[in-house]
């Protein structure tokens, strides 16, 4: 499975260094109209850097939810589960164990893939982020928590359930975040309150909004306000509070998750 990851991110690098390289050599022929006062380096450096920073995610997400998904239910049915919980490491150690190690690889995974992208857009178009480290850190952070989510899942649901069951709720999330900057665009309050309860239900989202809104945190004017129009773009929630809730629900979903799994039947 590593093998095959390692492969696959080297191939989505090298196509997103061929997109760069096509898109900043042509930036010089784009001329938006002339009451129009928009950076197109910046523009198109925020909109790759923020597609960049959903494949980073997206990756992250599916390589965290092949590591977790059959934790319990499928070690369980395996045969392999119920020598461990007993003797030499108890339940609790061994999930509290499981998520650690995951989260080590898929942290390190994102972080790494995320520099590699900052990178390439930074020596191909000469851009960067307004906030380099802070993104990096809220992606690896919203990928502990699907984590936390798919090990909470593997406790009660068999691995291919699970497995669809956790993309479900990751496409949901995202579904919210596009709901967000459409519902801001068209001014429309209703939209707005939706994807804002959604997005702190499923704060995962919430975080990668985040990280998209400060990689361009100090621009203003038309280029700011079209780049936050876009997928790409700044988040609506945002800061402190949904970080600190962000907290909160993975320690909340930890405790689910270990309550379950102390009250499951093997």
């Amino acid at each position: 499975m590593f093998l095959i990851v390692l492969v696959l991110t080297s191939v989505f690098l090298f196509l997103f260094w061929l997109a760069c390289h096509f898109v900043f050599g042509d930036l010089a022929s784009l001329h938006p109209p002339s009451d129009v006062f928009v950076d197109t380096r910046t523009f198109a450096g925020a909109i790759l850097t923020g597609l960049a920073m959903f494949g980073t995610f997206f990756l992250g997400v599916v390589l965290a939810i092949f590591l977790t998904l059959g934790v319990v239910s499928g070690d369980a049915e395996r045969g392999l589960l119920q020598p461990l919980v007993v003797r030499p490491v108890g339940r609790s150690t061994l999930l509290v164990a499981r998520f650690l190690g995951a989260s080590a690889v898929c942290v390190a995974y994102v972080v790494v893939v995320y520099f590699c992208a900052v990178a390439i857009v930074g020596l191909s178009g000469r851009w960067w982020p307004d906030v380099l480290v802070w993104p990096a850190l809220e992606l690896a952070f919203a990928v502990t928590i699907v984590i936390a989510l798919s090990l909470l899942g593997s406790v009660f649901l068999t691995s291919t359930a699970n497995g669809i069951g956790v993309f479900m709720i990751f496409g949901a999330g995202l579904v919210a975040g596009l709901l967000s900057s459409i519902g801001h665009g068209l001014d429309s309050h209703a939209i707005q309150h939706a994807s804002t309860i959604a997005a702190w239900a499923l704060p995962f989202e919430a975080l990668y909004q985040d990280a998209l809104r400060m990689i361009t945190q100090d621009e203003s004017g038309v280029t700011g306000f079209l780049i936050q129009l876009g997928p790409f773009g700044g988040a609506y929630v945002h800061g402190w509070p949904i970080r600190v809730w962000s907290v909160c629900y993975l320690v909340l979903v930890g405790a689910a998750a270990l309550l379950g799994f102390s009250r499951r039947n093997l």
